[in-house]
């Protein structure tokens, strides 16, 4: 290695973390996942696509005006900006886009594009040319089920000229996260009758959260969407014998308006379907758009196409729910602050990301034989997006008050601060709630999720033109709150109001209002000695199991509309 390289530590769960001569996240696994098998070393002619994310400018000030835009208080609350006017403000200074292209064309790499912020290239070139560019590189092909990936597992070099230009380069480590199982069932059955229930459904959200048949979508300027990894597609036949199973007493839509992205072929998967068919459900007569993300090359993330794909688009659905989430501990500082950045961007042109709060409880990660922490989740733990945790019915066979559901995530982030808009109430839970987990096992003054609930145990799905039962996880209560939300902006639009965007400095400043308040259960976390399996659990007004609590439609759409 020459003088004018330096070395850093990268690991087989993230991406390449671009600090000057120190060794990042050295406790790391540095070994493939188990679920991924090794199958060859990549020949030195095949492409590799690799997508460098260059130092954006204006950072600080991107962060206060997004205060600013969301604070129902501010006289700039709903003065969002265009993509264009975000490109502005975010854009990488002339030196950065000057020294990473010089870089890059010194190696000969020429097939590149951007996007309208001009914040990432991607980069098709060949793996020698990329083992070059990155001295310390190996790229090999791993395989899982059908789906083939190329990676490399060794450390590498960048240019020490280069490094301050870059927050990181995607396509060379990171493994996509195992998809998780979504699916539990009950003990036994019971008849139906007035009143009971047999699985949730469309009526049944709408009888519990106070939808009538008039509550759907009507205004031409409305849009919603779904975002689908790991492999995850829904069928058009499917989300259409949905509705006409399910979706007989209200107007609505049977078919996606827009797929971004390339439709896989083969199964529908149970998680696409969820999402698609939930979100049209609740969300009833609103133009919705799948994105769908499997990658051109074997080296793309998926969910980093997806994040460059929003910053690539002018006009782009007002609300986003996704069901997709990681362990913050598999996962570099770097690229999450990397990516809340993107989040801010959605934020300041209106939008609403929503993300689930995961099905792990607390999470649990073991550090040592004696010692255990809980493990929180990202995006989920993001200061920058709406976190949507679950709830059963106390009743499971009929439609009553709700309970926490013991699988929602929440808890509190071992990476980012309390935000300011979540202090005081994070703050009485603290004080009024006892016993917590011992502060061994959390972070108390991070951020904590979820920020509000709905329904996320035992749902009917439509998939590969089967109803199937017994569906389960925050992956079904994201797209229900994100529905409702996508009737309130439907409001808000036909009166001349603009979009809910960023919503939680407002939620917060609600306390409570419009929501069902959840104050029974708790989740689960690491089985020992210390916490039995318990995480935290529900209480009056805000906890990290369900949030402010559920959606009461009335309620929160009167409290929105101003």
């Amino acid at each position: 290695m020459n003088a004018k390289t330096m070395r850093i530590a990268v690991f087989v769960l993230s991406f390449i973390w671009l600090v000057h001569g120190e060794l990042l996240e050295a406790d790391q696994d540095a070994s493939v996942p188990e679920d991924w098998i090794l199958v060859e070393r990549v020949g030195s002619l095949e492409e590799v696509e690799l997508t460098f994310a260059l130092k954006q400018q204006n950072v600080n000030q991107m962060d206060e005006l997004l205060k600013l835009v969301s604070d129902p208080d501010s006289h700039q609350y709903g003065k969002y900006l265009s993509l264009e006017e975000v490109a502005a403000l975010v854009r990488p200074s002339q030196l950065t886009e000057k020294v990473v292209q010089n870089w890059l064309q010194s190696h000969g790499v020429k097939n590149c594009h951007t996007v309208v912020t001009q914040d990432f290239l991607q980069c098709v070139m060949t793996v020698q040319v990329a083992e070059e560019l990155l001295p310390g590189t190996k790229f090999h092909r791993y395989r899982r089920e059908s789906h083939t990936l190329l990676r490399s597992t060794s450390l590498y070099s960048v240019h020490e000229d280069v490094h301050q230009h870059l927050d990181f380069v995607g396509g060379v480590h990171r493994f996509p996260p195992k998809g998780k199982d979504i699916s539990k069932g009950w003990e036994g059955a019971r008849q139906s009758a007035l009143g009971f229930h047999l699985g949730v459904t469309p009526s049944v959200i709408r009888s519990r959260y106070n939808l009538t048949a008039k509550d759907v979508g009507t205004a031409t300027n409305n849009s919603q969407a779904v975002a689908q990894f790991l492999e995850q597609y829904y069928h058009p036949a499917d989300l259409a014998e949905f509705m006409c199973l399910f979706a007989g007493g209200f107007t609505h839509m049977s078919a996606v308006e827009r797929v971004v992205g390339t439709q896989g072929r083969g199964k529908a998967g149970i998680e696409a379907s969820l999402d698609v068919e939930y979100i049209m459900s609740s969300g009833a007569n609103i133009s919705t758009w799948v994105f769908t993300n499997p990658g051109r090359h074997e080296s793309q993330e998926p969910f980093l196409q997806w994040m460059l794909l929003l910053s690539n688009m002018s006009a782009v659905p007002w609300v986003h729910t996704i069901s997709y989430g990681d362990d913050e501990d598999s996962l570099s500082d770097a690229y999450m602050n990397r990516i809340n950045i993107e989040f801010m961007k959605a934020g300041l042109r209106g939008i609403s990301m929503l993300f689930a709060s995961g099905d792990s409880g607390a999470g649990c990660r073991h550090l040592t034989k004696e010692r255990n922490t809980f493990r929180p989740s990202f995006p989920a733990s993001s200061p920058y997006v709406t976190t949507v945790g679950g709830t059963s019915f106390k009743n499971p066979f009929k439609v009553t008050y709700e309970v926490t559901d013991y699988i929602s995530g929440g808890g509190f982030s071992n990476v980012f601060a309390r935000p300011g808009y979540q202090v005081a109430a994070v703050e009485a839970y603290l004080k009024s709630v006892q016993p917590l987990p011992p502060q061994t096992y959390f972070n108390i003054t991070g951020r904590a999720y979820p920020d509000l609930a709905a329904l996320s145990d035992n749902y009917w799905v439509v998939t590969n033109r089967v109803p199937v039962p017994w569906v389960s996880g925050t992956s079904a209560s994201t797209p229900v709150v994100g529905g409702i939300l996508s009737l309130i902006n439907d409001q808000r639009f036909l009166k001349g109001l603009p979009s809910l965007g960023f919503i939680n400095p407002r939620l917060y400043k609600l306390q409570g209002k419009g929501l069902y308040d959840v104050t029974e259960g708790c989740h689960l976390s690491c089985l020992d000695d210390k916490v039995e399996g318990k995480g935290f659990c529900a209480s009056p007004l805000w906890d990290p199991v369900t949030g402010w609590g559920t959606p009461n439609y009335p309620a929160l759409l009167k409290a929105l509309m101003d």
